[in-house]
């Protein structure tokens, strides 16, 4: 069945997409917390996925301890380039804060080859060692969540915060579960479901309360 077109300016698609979010979400009963939903709209709109409405999970007072990071100028490191650069820097840099993703680095690549691990892992010890919190933005690689626990169990720094979104079929679920109820304030999408462009809204979602 034909869909009738119609014309609306650039600046008004954003506000109606969350307008249709927020009926279809009254539409299933389904009424968000206060503090979590600017940020689970934004994850169901980049998505079109209102499963998100039930599967994010949120520790205590997530949002609030995420912002405060931010508003204090703690960095954000993600794990893929795509997602870097859907992190919203101008906003970020306004804060004090700055955004990173070291998989590409060339000096990476060639210590991951020679200790035969992944450039994920490799990437999270790198960004462990920023002096100044950090916020983990991880929507691909399981074994980045993984190399974050590891290293935290092993004594050594804590994650200052961990958005835990990957996507796939390998470890995936796994990984998510390892930071829930635990001792890092985190937000993660359980399940299979998650991405990249999941990971930059939900930063998104939590800069743009503070702009």
């Amino acid at each position: 069945m034909n869909k009738e077109i119609e014309f609306v300016a650039p600046a008004e698609i954003e506000k109606r997409s969350f307008a249709i979010i927020s009926e279809e979400l009254k539409e299933r009963g389904i009424v968000l917390p206060e503090e979590e939903e600017l940020i689970t709209k934004r994850a169901i709109h980049t998505s079109a996925d209102f499963d998100y409405a039930k599967t994010l999970y949120y520790s205590k007072d997530a949002v609030k301890i995420a912002k405060e990071l931010l508003k204090n100028g703690a960095d954000i490191v993600t794990d893929t380039n795509m997602a870097l650069a859907g992190v919203n820097k101008k906003v970020l840099a306004s804060l004090g804060g700055e955004a990173h993703c070291f998989m590409a680095d060339k000096e990476v690549a060639e210590e991951a080859k020679k200790r035969g691990v992944t450039r994920a892992t490799v990437s999270m010890e790198r960004a462990l060692s920023i002096p100044k919190p950090v916020i983990f933005a991880i929507g691909n690689a399981p074994t980045a969540l993984i190399s974050l626990y590891e290293t935290m169990e092993a004594g050594g720094r804590k994650p200052d915060f961990v958005i835990a979104v990957p996507v796939g079929f390998v470890n995936v679920e796994g990984a998510k579960e390892l930071f829930v109820d635990g001792d890092v304030p985190c937000i993660i999408n359980r399940g299979r479901k998650g991405g990249s462009n999941v990971a930059a809204a939900i930063c998104n979602a939590l800069l743009y309360q503070l702009r």
